[in-house]
């Protein structure tokens, strides 16, 4: 488990990558423990998550969720989305890394990935919050999360080309196709935990 020290270390390495500077590799632990340690991001990134998924649920009208117990497995249905569309990607990525040249590199864009979106996650605390405390200013709030939801997406292909390091053409081409496993496998998940809430 990485100290308070490390993940703020991988943070700037990470925010480094995003201003396209290939030295911030350097600050990442990229050893199969750092691969795999790489994943405590998700728990890094849960407070600011919890955020966004209580303040969704407190959005819905009480005749439709009726019990605490249902706000509670919602929550819960919510963390199994948006962790799945967190992980599933990569697991579909590396069934398909050597095919498209880029197994020497997986290593290197998982766990910049996973350090990034653990911090994009903090990022978008600030709209949660208001979601949360100021129900009224949810058009403000969903504004906010729209310019930074752009900004992640520039950031997170300037990471993706320095992560790979193979030129800005396989980089975008993998950038685009996370992105697309992404919203799939969100919009799958969502489907099937039943997510489409009227009202919601």
């Amino acid at each position: 488990m990485p100290t308070g020290a490390e993940i703020q270390q991988y943070f700037t390495g990470v925010w480094q990558m995003m201003m396209g500077r290939a030295d911030g590799l350097k600050l990442l632990d990229l050893s199969a423990d750092g691969f795999w340690n790489s994943f405590f991001a998700i728990v890094v990134a849960l407070p600011p998550l919890i955020v966004g998924w209580v303040a969704f649920t407190n959005s819905i009208p009480e005749a439709e969720l009726f019990t605490t117990g249902a706000r509670f497995g919602l929550v819960c249905r919510l963390f199994l989305t948006d962790i799945g569309s967190w992980v599933l990607p990569l697991a579909f990525l590396a069934a398909f890394a050597k095919p498209v040249g880029i197994s020497d590199r997986f290593v290197h864009y998982v766990v910049a990935s996973n350090w990034a979106s653990a911090l994009f996650a903090w990022v978008m605390l600030v709209p949660g919050f208001l979601r949360l405390f100021v129900p009224d200013a949810g058009e403000l709030a969903n504004g906010i999360s729209l310019i930074l939801f752009l900004a992640t997406l520039a950031l997170s292909w300037r990471l993706t080309v320095v992560a790979l390091g193979k030129g800005a053409a396989i980089g975008t081409a993998v950038f685009f196709g996370m992105l697309v496993a992404s919203i799939t496998t969100l919009f799958a998940l969502q489907s099937l935990l039943q997510l489409d809430i009227p009202g919601g």
